[in-house]
């Protein structure tokens, strides 16, 4: 979640209301970590969550349910470096690109190695790939009044259909079943009460682990469309529509999202690949306490590979994500509704967006500033009295 709206006003589905039983979502103390941190800053840390089976209700899809029964744990290591930005103002664009031999050791490498690219390692690198390189290299990104306040609007909505409860891990294949059953488990939620939200996916894409968390994902309500709707809630101080160059970076974060979903529907998930690459031991025995929580998540499970083949499984029976995506824009004071923005997926278009990107996490090119059009970004950022953009933008105008 985070701040931003859109032009067309659409007359979709209301808020849900809070049910007087809410669900229980147990959390490691990594994600009880991560709800801090929300406060501090949009979505530093992926959520590691995982809900128990639902007691559902006997229409296996209601129209209008948003009540969700679930539980959700929580871990003590954090599941990834990535930071998750998304907020108003922190937007995408790339400009100039120079390539050049692939580094020793490239920012994938070096700081998302066994880690996974957080969907926005993209967003962000599409706003400034000069802004995250700094990021990168130590410049702590600074968390202003408008980023806390989209955190906790985004917490709040999580509240409404989930209670955090703290659970321990004792393994990064702890860590890693309670990711995956989280998954699994807010999907079988999705079937059975027409809403999740705040969905975990890991997916091998582009020939790269990427890491991601759904704002919300709703069911059709009718009986002829059963493709899920991917929906993002961004807040933004003024009543305004966001300029053109942040609700493009909306819009990729939610192709992002049905690029990684619909390719873990069609694709068989690389077991093998993902063991490998976060260094997991399939067969390692799960804590006790997460066992018992696989088993009243319906999932009963012993290994994490015995979790990695219900992840498997669940998504090879979903359907693609719809084509048509859903930007929502709310105003931080008072949470009402400035604007729906309803937009189609563009495939060609995210995939050049994700393998220009991938160019600079795998030390391909140089990073690139963002075009000179958009450089109005750099008065919003505070790495732009050392940027050689500065310079750059100077000598242009003297020329």
């Amino acid at each position: 979640m985070t701040q931003s709206p859109s032009d067309s006003l659409l007359d979709h589905h209301p808020h849900p209301h809070i049910v007087p039983e809410i669900p229980i979502e147990i959390v490691s103390d990594e994600e009880m970590a991560l709800l801090e941190a929300a406060l501090l800053s949009a979505r530093s840390l992926i959520p590691s969550t995982v809900r128990a089976f639902p007691s559902f209700r006997s229409s296996p899809f209601p129209s209008n349910v948003r009540s969700i029964q679930s539980i959700t744990l929580v871990s003590k290591k954090r599941f990834s470096g990535c930071s998750e930005p998304d907020i108003e103002d922190s937007g995408l664009g790339f400009n100039t690109t120079q390539k050049k031999t692939r580094l020793a050791e490239s920012f994938l490498h070096r700081f998302r190695r066994k880690k996974g690219l957080c969907v926005t390692d993209f967003t962000s690198a599409e706003w400034c790939e000069k802004q995250v390189e700094f990021e990168l290299l130590g410049g702590k990104k600074k968390i202003n009044k408008a980023m806390k306040a989209g955190s906790k609007r985004h917490a709040k909505l999580e509240e409404e259909v989930l209670t955090r409860v703290k659970v321990d891990i004792k393994s990064d294949e702890d860590k890693f079943a309670l990711k995956l059953l989280n998954c699994i488990t807010g999907i079988n939620q999705l079937q059975f009460e027409g809403l999740t939200r705040e969905l975990p996916l890991i997916g091998f894409v582009e020939g790269v682990w990427m890491v991601g968390v759904i704002d919300e994902v709703q069911m059709p309500a009718t009986e002829t469309q059963r493709n899920p709707l991917l929906v993002d809630t961004k807040t933004r101080v003024k009543d305004t529509l966001p300029a053109e160059p942040q609700r493009r970076n909306g819009r990729l974060q939610l192709m992002c999202y049905k690029y990684m979903w619909d390719n873990l529907v069609t694709s068989e998930f690389p077991s093998d690949q993902f063991f490998d690459y976060f260094s997991l031991n399939p067969d390692c025995d799960l804590s006790e306490e997460i066992r018992e929580v696989t088993a009243k998540s319906g999932c009963p499970a012993k290994t994490l590979d015995d979790v990695v083949r219900y992840y498997r499984n669940t998504w090879s029976m979903l359907p693609p994500a719809h084509d048509q995506l859903l930007l929502r824009y709310e105003l931080q004071k008072d949470h009402s509704l400035i604007g729906e923005d309803k937009f189609a997926y563009d495939s060609d278009w995210v995939e050049k967006q994700i393998q220009f990107s991938l160019e600079f996490w795998l030390g391909e090119r140089e990073a690139s500033y963002t075009p000179e059009e958009e450089r109005w970004k750099c008065n919003f950022c505070q790495f732009a009295s050392t940027c050689p953009a500065k310079s750059v933008t100077c000598s242009n105008l003297l020329t």
